[in-house]
């Protein structure tokens, strides 16, 4: 039995034996009337969202408690039938050789994988039965040496030195063993029960290498064992090895330190005894890598792959996001008759109704089609190993820029959510240039603008002909080189004033390309990704859609309070050559992008409730009726690409930063930006008419 815990902390799945109750004397009898007095058998069964409520059995019955109350309920632990013992392993090893695939595999968790270097930067922790054995696994962020350096090795150095554990799992790269066996040799400096996990041995065995994992062991006096992480049926020898490891004292075979040039030679060394590698391992990777970097289609060939990727998201996304809006208008329509008929106020079902529901559903029908679109495909090309290629093309207009190459992925990640792309900034070791990123990510449109963007083009631009969507699809790329280019150039501003220092050094691995994991792409894109940004993106939009709801349908001596909001920006609105009901959805579409152009709509026809522009055609005829020109439309095309970023992109860039300082400059920024560029394009277009 272990020390004594509170009913709260009980893991799910595991018992203990109360051994009393905290609290006044009512608390006590209450419980004691559930049963649940010192002595009683307890088993955690679940656990709600957020820790709480906690169901359990007690007595043969189910009951669920708060958390706030179980943790006055204290128990000692018992092992169950199955788990006689509890281990703790440690999962190290490189970036890019399969760590987390392991850790998933073992522990059936979901932690997200991704074919280039610095996914993991915390660690993450599971748990699964081996031989009546509870095994804690806990995974250490990808690492090429466990001394401080970057935040990847400062944090996997802290987890295996200060927690206690029982074995390391040192997880090696078997395409490319040398590098892992470095940090295996300086593992051994530390704890001796090491297990050396040969992974990717099916790619290695198709690339010609042979690794002779019995000399090996002998030669590193630990147990050496050759896996496919992705095959189930590989991993039993593993955790053999882990447990024979485990077993050991933890100074049984301890190796001498060494410094860097004595580990780089016995790792040499051990590579050429152990092991048969052809001269190009990877000659595919080789040739791809000449054609995606080489000077003539290295451009070319990023352009056509990201405008592969937004065509695919805009053309399929039109079809689920026109079906959910009419769900949600049926909903609602369905929602205001039931409450019409059985006589609920109007001013709540109009509130809950035409505020709340039908705002956050505007939300949902635009953005949840073409971020679960646009994110699969993105993991994709993770997968796979292009993103790396992509930073690698990049790095030397970042470094002219006092940025890093690195920030490329991150603004690309930014075109399907800002506030994605500001979380993957953590793969920038350098706390200046990871800044730099972070401020200027919300420059690059993300997919919540994208139709509001098309919409402008479409009508007042290019037409619905086949040659005007051409032209619109022309004058989207063209919008997004320019955003791209005044993210480099508002770097290059932070880089060399608020922000300025020199370049950190620039370390980015290569890895070979491989064979994407579809389904687990699909499933992890939409819940890690899609479902995160959207859950956050509705949290937002429902308290701002009953805001607008109020502001519309309370009036002022007869003018809405929308009304006298517009009329006051209407100044300020025209000299960025837009008015104020444009300026006044900007402010209200704080929660989300999507929501600017439908409370620009119901401003201008002066209705109740969040509307919809229904068709181009409509949309066209309505804007041209208040006064919208194309200087109006190439002003607001502007302003959608440069204005703030989303309240869901600034509460991630303050959980980033943990700074208010920071979180600020990120909102006016790109603020900034647009009024700057608005205001001198209003001024051309009046100049030459």
């Amino acid at each position: 039995m272990e020390d004594e815990i509170s009913l709260a902390a009980l893991p799910v799945g595991e018992s203990g034996i109360v051994t009393g109750i905290r609290g006044d004397d009512a608390e006590r009898i209450r419980l004691a009337q559930l049963g649940i007095i010192p002595g009683t058998d307890i088993t955690c069964r679940l656990r709600g969202a957020g820790g709480t409520p906690v169901a359990f059995t007690v007595r043969g019955v189910t009951l669920a408690l708060r958390a706030s109350q179980c943790e006055q309920i204290m128990l000692k632990r018992t092992a169950s039938a199955d788990v006689a013992s509890e281990r703790t392993y440690l999962l190290a090893g490189n970036p890019n050789v399969g760590k987390s695939t392991v850790f998933n595999a073992l522990t059936g968790m979901k932690q997200h994988t991704g074919n280039w270097c610095g996914k993991t930067v915390t660690g993450a922790e599971g748990s699964f039965v081996c031989h009546k054995t509870r095994i804690r696994l806990i995974d250490t962020p990808g690492t090429y040496s466990v001394s401080s350096g970057t935040a990847e090795e400062a944090a996997a150095g802290e987890i295996i030195r200060q927690t206690p554990h029982d074995c390391v799992i040192c997880v090696c790269d078997a395409t490319a063993p040398e590098r892992g066996l470095r940090l295996a040799l300086e593992l051994l400096a530390i704890d001796s029960r090491v297990v050396l996990c040969m992974n990717l041995m099916d790619e290695a065995q198709k690339k010609g290498i042979r690794i002779d994992t019995e000399k090996l062991s002998a030669a590193l006096h630990i147990p050496v064992v050759g896996i496919t992480a992705r095959d189930k049926r590989t991993l039993p020898p593993l955790l053999n090895a882990a447990e024979q490891a485990a077993a050991m004292p933890a100074d049984a075979h301890i190796q001498p330190e060494r410094t860097l040039p004595e580990i780089l030679e016995k790792a040499a060394e051990l590579q050429k005894s152990c092991t048969v590698i052809p001269p190009h391992p990877h000659p595919k990777t080789e040739a791809a890598d000449r054609l995606l970097t080489g000077k003539a289609l290295r451009i070319p060939a990023m352009l056509l792959l990201l405008a592969l990727t937004f065509w695919i998201t805009l053309v399929v996304a039109n079809y689920p996001s026109a079906w959910l809006s009419s769900l949600f208008s049926a909903v609602c329509g369905g929602l205001n008759r039931l409450c019409l008929q059985n006589g609920v106020p109007a001013w709540l079902s109009g509130a809950l109704i035409d505020g709340v529901l039908r705002g956050t559903g505007w939300v949902i029908s635009v953005m949840l089609p073409p971020m679960a679109i646009f994110f699969p495909l993105f993991t994709i090309f993770e997968d796979i190993g292009l993103l790396p290629r992509l930073a690698f093309n990049m790095d030397r207009c970042c470094a002219r820029c006092k940025a890093c190459g690195k920030q490329a992925l991150t603004m690309t990640m930014g075109f399907g959510c800002n506030a994605v792309g500001v979380t993957e900034c953590r793969i920038i070791e350098s706390r200046r240039e990871r800044l730099i990123a972070i401020l200027t990510n919300a420059l690059v449109p993300c997919n919540g603008r994208f139709p509001t963007l098309l919409a402008i083009i479409t009508v007042f631009f290019a037409g619905g002909s086949r040659a005007g969507s051409l032209r619109a699809a022309c004058i989207m790329t063209l919008l997004i080189l320019l955003s791209v280019g005044v993210t480099f150039g508002a770097s290059a501003l932070l880089g060399k004033t608020v922000l300025r220092g020199q370049n950190s050094s620039f370390v980015l691995e290569l890895p070979p390309y491989r064979r994407p994991q579809i389904r687990r792409i699909l499933i992890r894109s939409v819940l890690d990704r899609t479902v995160f940004v959207l859950c956050r993106a509705v949290m937002t939009a429902a308290p701002v859609s009953l805001l607008i709801w109020i502001c519309a349908n309370v009036s002022i001596g007869g003018v809405s309070v929308i009304g006298h909001l517009s009329d006051w920006l209407s100044p300020a609105g025209s000299l960025l050559g837009l008015d104020g009901v444009i300026l006044l959805a900007f402010i209200l579409g704080l929660p989300a992008n999507e929501i600017v152009l439908p409370v620009a709509v119901t401003a201008y026809l002066g209705s109740t409730a969040l509307t919809d522009f229904g068709s181009l055609s409509s949309l066209h005829t309505l804007l041209l009726s208040h006064g919208w020109t194309q200087r109006t439309a190439a002003c607001f095309l502007l302003f959608t690409l440069f204005h703030s970023p989303c309240a869901t992109t600034l509460l991630t860039i303050y959980k980033e930063t943990r700074s208010k300082r920071w979180t600020a400059a990120a909102f006016l920024l790109p603020v900034a930006i647009g009024i700057l560029l608005c205001c001198s394009l209003n001024a051309i277009f009046l100049l030459f008419g």
